[in-house]
């Protein structure tokens, strides 16, 4: 491409790389024989980075000569000329200085064009010829200019808002588009290109649902409707409905209002007690804040609301339902309202009573009126399951009191006691026989976390054999032991010996049950497997018996080459402390043995009428 076809963008990008080249001490593109004439004692040439601060000066010095002379012609009859600053001679300025310059120059240039706005033409395509009346500099200059003056600057958002404000605002409806596409979300991340700022990025809902509470309901917006319906279909809706449009003083508003609310530009709603707020998308990027008030109901108010409702099941039944039941709406509380009742505010500004966020907004509160007409009586003051807690209260109440003033009724019939007056009854049935022993129990599958199926069996086999006992002979063998003798019984009931795993459970469960330890648990199944009842009585109760028997136990025992025992109560004691013998109640003599020293008495053996024989049964060959 020649030199007369390039366009002064082309020109000044030239310029600046041939700047960059020159400052980097590297040759630009065709400057490769620059060096060698200058080698050969030609006549140097100008080098690109000077070429370009002259192109750059020229282009500033240009520019100022426009400002001034644009100054003058924007200026008013009345407004003054500023005068121009005068232009400071660089001495030696470097092709930074000049690039910086320049961009300080265009910046603003393009801050006078915002203040003061001029018409402009489009700018001409380059031709190879200058215009006619101009020089080819003049021309590279003004061109240079012009790009420069834009090359460099950044959209900013406040412009598009500034934009976005200065536009007019009109409230007559706009045309209705069938299937219009619901615009996409917009992005987060800013676009650079050229001439189109990124638009502004707002949140996709402005609600807060983990907020909500008895008194604080969010519902989802609703979706876009490809087709203009209805927007109530009950009557209580329908009544909200027209509670906006008898007040409203533009019906263009209202439509328009319709048009967002079909399209889906109504946020989340959020209902409390006397307000509806969500966040309406407008014109604007920025969506507005919508609010719609409705007063709440007294308490009075509420006193005879609730009083009617309990009066009626039905109405209670058809709010369980999600209907709201004329009868109700009618007992002389302003339930629903009325002309002039709703309250709107947008952010807006339009002065319109409803504009059409207002009217969006409430248009999509008919649908959830609809849905659930308890949000009607949120808004007046009363959450859903306060209220049902409160029907449900006063309903049984005054069932309650109703009861208590009918009395009881008197039932139709005959009494049982005249019915079966004088009345033979027949004889009883002759019992069964009794069966020779008692069945064995089913067994009891073992099962994870469950209880131990060998001690169910065993339990189940003990009831069984009481029960057969009881069935036989009239009476319950072990019913009159104490808790702690059962535990004990029941431990020793249990076949093996010595503390095994599975014995030390049983132990520990069963000394749990009777606040005692497994280690006296243990010394006291030793007592009942050697004597029974008697033997624990023998273990646990120590007595002072008569003159007799007792006494003639100690001859008895020397006569056998055994020491002289130490007796105590019903005790009597080896010397070495290993050994002892105590006399039960029963008549009977107990051997027990312990460490030397120890006082740690275990029974051992079988009871005996002869001390000397309850002796021998203990397996220690030292004990005699």
């Amino acid at each position: 491409m020649s030199a007369e076809e390039r366009t002064p963008a082309e020109e000044a990008r030239e310029a600046l790389r041939a700047a960059r080249a020159g400052a980097s001490g590297e040759p630009a593109e065709g400057d490769s024989g620059s060096a060698g004439g200058l080698e050969q004692g030609a006549a140097p040439e100008a080098r690109p980075g000077e070429v370009a601060r002259a192109a750059l000066r020229a282009a500033v010095a240009a520019r100022r000569d426009g400002e001034v002379a644009s100054e003058e012609t924007d200026a008013g009859p009345d407004e003054p000329v500023a005068p121009a600053a005068p232009r400071p001679t660089p001495t030696s300025p470097r092709p930074g200085d000049a690039a910086r310059e320049a961009l300080r120059a265009a910046r603003r240039e393009a801050d006078r064009g915002e203040r003061h706005p001029r018409k402009t033409t489009p700018r001409p395509a380059p031709a190879s010829a200058p215009a006619e009346g101009r020089s080819p500099h003049t021309q590279v200059v003004r061109d240079m200019r012009n790009f420069l003056s834009t090359a460099f600057r950044m959209p900013d958002l406040a412009d598009d808002h500034g934009a976005a404000e200065a536009q007019p605002r009109t409230d007559t409806p706009e045309p209705p588009t069938e299937h219009a596409p619901t615009p996409p979300a917009p992005s987060t991340t800013p676009t650079r290109t050229s001439g189109h700022p990124a638009p502004p990025h707002h949140p996709s809902s402005m609600a807060t649902p983990h907020r909500d509470s008895e008194l604080r309901r969010t519902f989802p917006p609703f979706a876009p409707r490809p087709e203009p319906q209805d927007f109530s279909t009950t009557w209580w809706g329908q009544a909200w409905v027209d509670a906006l449009e008898h007040t409203a003083l533009d019906v263009n508003r209202l439509a328009r209002g319709r048009g967002y609310a079909d399209a889906g530009n109504v946020d989340a709603i959020t209902v409390t007690p006397g307000l509806v707020l969500a966040y309406v998308r407008g014109s604007r990027p920025r969506p507005y804040r919508v609010q719609l008030r409705l007063r709440r109901l007294s308490d009075e108010d509420w006193e005879r609301l609730l009083e009617a409702a309990v009066d009626s099941p039905a109405d209670i039944a058809a709010l369980l339902d999600k209907e709201l039941p004329h009868t109700l709406a009618d007992r002389g509380v302003p339930l629903l309202p009325g002309a002039g009742d709703l309250i709107p505010q947008c952010s807006c500004p339009d002065s319109g009573r409803p504009c059409k966020h207002a009217a969006a907004l409430c248009y999509q509160t008919a649908r959830l009126l609809d849905a659930d007409p308890f949000v009607l009586l949120l808004l007046r003051g009363r959450g859903e399951r306060e209220l049902l807690d409160t029907l449900s209260r006063r309903s049984a109440a005054s069932a309650a009191r109703a009861a208590r003033e009918r009395g009881p009724a008197e039932l139709p019939g005959v009494r049982a006691s005249e019915a079966l007056a004088g009345r033979p009854l027949p004889p009883l049935p002759a019992p069964l026989p009794a069966p020779a022993h008692p069945e064995a129990p089913p067994a009891y599958p073992a099962a994870p976390g469950g209880p131990d199926p060998f001690a169910l069996d065993q339990l189940a086999t003990d009831a069984a054999a009481r029960a057969h006992a009881l069935l036989t002979i009239g009476r319950d063998p072990v019913g009159g032991l104490t808790l702690w003798q059962d535990a004990v019984r029941l431990a020793a009931a249990r076949p093996g010996s010595g503390l095994t795993a599975a014995t030390r459970n049983l132990y520990a469960t069963l000394a749990a049950a009777v606040d005692r330890t497994p280690a006296e648990l243990a010394r006291a199944v030793a007592a009942w497997r050697q004597g029974g009842l008697a033997g624990l009585t023998v273990l646990e109760e120590p007595w002072d018996p008569p003159a007799g028997r007792f006494d003639r136990a100690r001859p008895l025992l020397l006569a056998a080459d055994l020491p002289a025992f130490r007796p105590w109560r019903n005790h009597l004691t080896h010397p070495a402390g290993h050994a002892q013998l105590r006399l039960g109640q029963d008549g009977l003599w107990y051997a027990y043995e312990s460490e030397p020293g120890q006082e740690d008495w275990w029974p051992r053996g079988a009871p005996d009428l002869d001390p000397v024989s309850a002796l021998t049964t203990l397996d220690i060959p030292d004990a005699l």
